[in-house]
C-alpha cells in the first residue's frame, strides 16, 4: 500500500512563522509553525489520505502491524529549543517503570519518561544554514573562550569549576551547579560578559550565545550552552545525537528522524520542568567534536544517513528528470522538500509538492522517485 499522509504543524512558541509556509509555497499567517509529524506516534499521528478519516496509528493497528520504530518530522526553528538529552533504552525502561509505579500521570508536567523507548535522532539541514548545539566542546577550547570573557566573579567561578584534570567530572559538576538554582549570580555575570565580549576566534559561538541570551534572559541554560559545540550545518549536512548527548536546535529548517519516543530530559532554555537529578543520571559529559553524520553515497543522486542503529536510516534522493529506485527494509515514509516529484510503489503513484508525504507499508519492496526534486525516505535501519 502507498498512500498520502499529512499533519497540521505544531504551534510551539519556538517555531518559525515563515519556514514551513515558504517550503510549501503558501502565505504565512503569522503564527509559529514548529514541527510537522509524519508517523504513527500517538502524540500526533498523521492523517491518511485514503478518504477514511483514519490516522496512521489506526491504519497500522487495523493491519495488526506494530508501531513504527521511527518518527519523521519537518522541523522549523525560529528561536532556540530547550537544551535536552534523551535516555538509552535501558534507562527508559527503568525510568518508565519507576514513574508508572509511582502513579505519575503520563501527561503530567513533572513526568519525564512518557514511554519505555530510547530516542536517538538525526537532523538534516533543508534551509541554507541550520544552527544547533550538539555535544560538549573539549574543555581546552572552552577555557580559551572563557579567557576572552574578562575577569568578572562569575566568569572566574565558572573557570574554577572547569579547571579539574578530569574533563568528564568537571563538566558534570559544572552542569549540575549551573542548573541547581544556586548559581544565578554567576550565571548573570557570565551572560553579561558574553554580551560584551569581542573575540574573533569565537565569533560564531559568541553570536549564538548572545542570541540564546536574548531569547532566554537570565536562564542558566545560556551558560550550559557556552559549554557546547555550536554547529552550523549547510544544506544537506546532518548531525546525529545519541543517548545522553546534550543538544538544542537554534534556527533553521530541517528533516528530523528519531526513534519513536517522547522521552526528554531538559537542561535549560525552557520554562518547563527540569529534573536536574534525573538529567545527571543520563547525561553524557564526555567531550567531542560536533557529532556530524556524513551522508554515504549509494548511487547517482542517492545517499543514506545511517547511524548504525536498527530504529531508522534516512535516504536522500535527488532526481532531475529521471527516476531512481530505493529498496525498502520495512515500512517507509517519504517527504518531498523541493520541486515536483512522483513517488511510485506497488503500482500506485503519488505526485508530491514540497512538504508532501507518503506512507508505504511492509508489502512494498521498492519506492521509485521520478521527476525533478528532492525526497527524504525514512525506514528501519539494518
Amino acid at each position: 500500500m502507498l498512500v498520502t499522509i499529512s499533519n497540521r504543524p505544531r504551534d510551539y512558541a519556538w517555531g518559525s512563522t515563515t519556514l514551513l509556509a515558504d517550503l510549501e509555497g503558501r502565505t504565512p499567517d503569522g503564527r509559529p509553525e514548529a514541527e510537522v509529524w509524519f508517523g504513527d506516534h500517538p502524540g500526533c499521528p498523521a492523517l491518511v489520505g485514503d478518504g477514511s478519516g483514519r490516522t496512521l496509528d489506526a491504519v497500522r493497528a487495523d493491519a495488526e502491524a506494530p508501531r513504527l520504530s521511527f518518527l519523521l518530522k519537518l522541523l522549523a526553528a525560529g528561536s532556540p529549543l530547550s537544551i535536552q538529552a534523551h535516555p538509552s533504552r535501558a534507562q527508559a525502561i527503568e525510568g518508565f517503570a519507576r514513574e508508572e509505579a509511582a502513579g505519575i500521570p503520563r501527561d503530567a508536567g513533572e513526568r519525564t519518561y512518557r514511554d519505555d523507548n530510547h530516542k536517538p535522532e538525526l537532523i538534516v539541514a533543508v534551509s541554507d544554514v541550520f544552527r544547533a548545539l550538539a555535544g560538549l566542546r573539549p574543555l581546552e577550547q572552552t577555557r580559551l573562550l572563557l579567557d576572552g570573557l574578562g575577569d568578572a566573579a562569575g566568569v572566574r567561578a565558572l573557570a574554577d569549576r572547569l579547571s579539574g584534570a578530569d574533563e568528564t567530572a568537571a563538566l558534570r559538576d559544572t552542569i549540575q551547579w549551573l542548573l541547581s538554582g544556586g548559581a544565578q549570580a554567576e550565571v548573570d555575570d557570565v551572560i553579561e560578559a558574553v554580551r560584551g565580549a569581542d573575540d574573533e576566534a569565537f565569533a560564531v559561538e559568541l553570536t549564538a550565545l548572545r542570541g540564546i541570551a536574548d531569547a532566554y534572559p537570565g536562564d542558566p541554560g545560556v551558560v550550559v550552552a557556552l559549554l557546547m559545540n555550536v554547529v552550523e550545518l549547510r544544506r544537506g549536512e546532518a548531525v546525529f545525537v545519541d543517548a545522553g548527548v546534550l543538544h538544542a536546535y537554534l534556527e533553521g529548517l530541517g528533516v528530523e528522524l528519531m526513534a519513536a519516543s517522547d522521552n526528554v530530559l531538559r537542561g535549560g532554555l525552557t520554562p518547563k520542568h527540569i529534573d536536574v537529578a534525573e538529567l545527571m543520571t543520563i547525561v553524557d559529559t564526555s567531550t567531542s567534536a560536533p557529532p556530524v553524520l556524513p551522508a554515504r553515497p549509494v548511487a547517482d543522486g542517492v545517499a543514506v544517513f545511517d547511524a548504525g542503529i536498527a530504529d531508522f536510516a534516512l535516504w536522500r534522493v535527488a532526481v532531475s528528470g529521471g527516476s531512481t529506485d530505493v529498496a525498502l527494509n520495512g515500512p517507509a515514509i517519504a517527504v518531498s522538500t523541493t520541486g515536483g516529484v512522483t513517488v511510485t510503489a506497488g503500482g500506485s503513484a503519488v505526485a508530491l509538492a514540497a512538504g508532501g508525504a507518503v506512507y508505504a507499508d511492509e508489502a512494498e519492496a521498492t519506492i521509485t522517485v521520478s521527476g525533478t526534486g528532492e525526497v527524504f525516505i525514512a525506514q528501519p535501519g539494518r
